[in-house]
């Protein structure tokens, strides 16, 4: 198989190993491309707008960066990307996919509908599963490597969060299957799990946030607009605290391409690390019990 490597051998050379990272007009996706580019891959940036791929470029190595043109949510619109990407590699193949394309809904559950809901569900789990299928020929050519996005929030289920960690949980069981399944053909996918990073989705939470209270009658609301907004104020506020930057997802995503014997799962941040130790140690009546503070 073109471009396979013994496990036990050097990690690969960037050199003519392309990449694609989804979601990368903003945050995370984009300092990922970005450093991706930097250290030699040649990267496919995924992104929505064309504009977006063109500052994307613009800011990238030249010639190391192609912006590519895929929404996650639509079936067409990721076929037609891989076909893109395939005639560009050729016999090559695609050495990395990054799956980073997600969204995120913070309400308190009885806030989510279910419209609310399948956006979540379609964008960062169905919309994984469509990338990664459409680009299986490609990484198997190369015998390439694929990298899951989840979050702190795929080990524990915090309140508020609960529509952003059902999509975690599943994309972490998604990675695990995938990981099995796929071992046999030479693609081996590792997780990436970053805690808390100051980006700017942390905006859009807010903003996706009080719209779901606004449209629950208002006795709904009234049970949790206190709460919830304390939770917003709080999230945010620990994401600026936080001494972890896109910068470390970056070069952890960047590990798990190169390594010669890349890790099932990486965790970013102390958070992230924190919250996998307590979901493994603790009883759920003591996990229950820390984590009530959040919702009162």
């Amino acid at each position: 198989m073109p471009g396979k490597f013994d496990g036990g051998a050097l990690p690969p050379s960037p050199k003519d190993r392309a990449v694609l990272v989804t979601g990368a007009s903003s945050g995370l996706g984009r300092a990922c491309a970005l450093h991706l580019a930097r250290v030699g891959f040649p990267v496919f940036a995924g992104v929505r707008k064309e504009a977006d791929g063109k500052e994307l470029a613009d800011a990238a190595p030249a010639s190391r960066l192609t912006p590519v043109l895929v929404d996650v949510t639509n079936e067409e619109s990721v076929t037609g990307a891989a076909a893109r990407v395939a005639d560009a590699t050729g016999d090559r193949g695609l050495w990395g996919l990054v799956n980073n394309a997600g969204v995120c809904v913070s309400a308190p559950l009885e806030c989510v509908t279910p419209e609310r809901l399948r956006w979540q569900l379609e964008t960062n789990v169905v919309g994984q599963l469509t990338v990664t299928r459409a680009f299986l020929p490609a990484l198997r050519r190369a015998g390439g490597r694929i990298v899951n996005v989840t979050s702190g929030l795929g080990s524990v289920a915090l309140p508020y969060l609960g529509a952003y960690a059902s999509a975690q949980f599943a994309k972490e069981a998604l990675s695990d299957v995938l990981r099995r399944e796929l071992h046999p053909s030479g693609v081996h996918v590792s997780v990436v799990q970053p805690g808390a990073i100051m980006t700017p989705i942390w905006g859009k939470v807010g903003d996706v946030g009080r719209a779901a209270l606004e449209n629950v009658p208002e006795r709904v609301a009234d049970v949790y607009r206190v709460p919830f907004n304390r939770f917003l104020h709080q999230n945010e506020e620990q994401a600026r605290r936080s001494r972890t930057r896109p910068e470390d997802f970056a070069r952890t995503v960047t590990k798990a391409l190169m390594t010669a014997r890349p890790r099932t799962r990486y965790r970013v941040g102390a958070d992230a690390r924190n919250a996998s130790v307590l979901a493994r140690v603790l009883p759920d009546v003591v996990l229950d019990r820390y984590l009530r503070a959040i919702a009162s």
